[in-house]
């Protein structure tokens, strides 16, 4: 048996789609699947210092709202600033208490995804003085808010924030509201 101690296994590190240019990351063991953006099954590994092909950014009729949040909007009894998305057949709410909030692929991160298309460390929420941003960390494939790539923004209630292919939405609850609806199971953290 071979044994490695130094540099990187043949099949771990960054790479990107040959076609549309997105971005995964694969560790030594992982399977390579097939591209979020275009479905291929073809990738090259990325290089630091060559700019990388651009995605197709989504157009406003690819945005559309899903059924399930104002439905996870209403279920929500505490005023205050959290991310919703859909796991599985669940959807997830996470409240924003904290100055920071981590998205990402790392076990660090608040909300954490364990997908080779989010980075270890995607992505960061910046509560403060009554407003809320999100910031790309360095990610592989970008950030983007409500379709259009971006750097850092502010962020408006109902915002859609697409961090790899997982699309989570910011909820801004101004006050409790009057009764609950019905709807998907919801898991509140």
């Amino acid at each position: 048996m071979e044994a490695f101690s130094a540099g990187t296994l043949a099949g771990a590190g960054s790479f990107r789609c040959e076609e549309c240019g997105y971005g995964i990351a694969l560790h030594e063991r992982d399977q390579v699947p097939a591209c979020p953006h275009c479905g291929s099954s073809s990738f090259k590994r990325a290089r630091l210092f060559e700019p990388p092909t651009p995605i197709q950014e989504a157009s406003e009729t690819d945005l559309e709202t899903p059924d399930w949040l104002a439905a996870t909007r209403g279920q929500l009894d505490e005023p205050g600033d959290y991310l919703a998305f859909e796991d599985g057949d669940e959807i997830r709410v996470i409240a924003l208490h904290d100055e920071w909030t981590r998205i990402g692929r790392s076990l660090s991160a608040q909300v954490r995804f364990d997908d080779p298309t989010v980075s270890r460390r995607h992505s960061l929420v910046h509560r403060c003085d009554g407003t809320a941003r999100i910031l790309d960390d360095r990610s592989l494939n970008g950030v983007f808010l409500n379709g259009e790539r971006i750097d850092w923004h502010e962020l408006s209630d109902g915002d859609e924030i697409a961090v790899g292919r997982f699309r989570l939405f910011f909820i801004s609850a101004e006050r409790s509201p009057a009764g609950r609806t019905g709807g998907r199971n919801v898991a509140i953290a």
